[in-house]
């Protein structure tokens, strides 16, 4: 199996080690000839508007959004933004494949960063500690979503943070800079049965 990550810009190395500790073979993603020989791809987090400036000017977008259509795809933070079809402005590139409203920046700036433990359907009873820098989430799932959205996290407040729509997936938070292997474990067995 070998996984893409997308290395344009954001935490793209930190995958990458994830995807290595589980015997995966991680392969950079910076041209649209790299997504031809893998079988899924991470869009990391980062800074969502860089990204899709970087993606336009490489020729990446369609690429992207083509590879995204058929083949297991997992936006976290940024690649969340990248992923939903509604970011409520239309200025910044973006996938535009889930069906879901994400609100950017949520929580407010850099400062207002935090770590809280959340429980996520799929991936065991134990509670998956989240790191949100600068995290979006997401406001709204769209009605007549097909496939269905799968609300898989969300905090005390009802906030929705991690969400599948068949073999897409996303979440607002950043599981590569823990130790916890499970999402990454989870994305894997989301390739195998495709």
């Amino acid at each position: 199996m070998k996984i893409g990550v997308l290395a344009l810009q954001g935490a793209f190395i930190e995958h990458e080690s994830k995807l290595a500790e589980l015997g995966i073979q991680p392969v950079q993603v910076r041209l649209a000839e790299h997504l031809q020989d893998i079988d899924a791809l991470i869009i990391p987090g980062g800074e969502s508007t860089t990204i899709g400036k970087l993606a336009t000017q490489y020729g990446l977008i369609e690429p992207l959004r083509e590879f995204a259509r058929q083949k297991p795809t997992w936006g976290t933070c940024a690649g969340m933004i990248f992923l939903a079809k509604d970011i409520g402005i239309d200025r910044q590139p973006i996938l535009g494949l889930m069906d879901i409203k994400v609100n950017r920046n949520a929580f407010g700036r850099q400062i207002d960063s935090f770590e809280q433990d959340i429980e996520i359907n799929g991936i065991g009873d134990a509670p998956f500690h989240a790191v949100f820098i600068r995290a979006p989430i997401i406001s709204e799932v769209m009605e007549h979503a097909h496939p269905e959205v799968e609300v898989l996290a969300a905090l005390d407040d009802g906030r929705i943070v991690a969400a599948q729509q068949g073999h897409l997936l996303a979440t607002a938070f950043h599981p590569e800079l823990t130790d916890d292997q499970r999402l990454h474990r989870y994305f894997a067995s989301m390739v195998q049965s495709t």
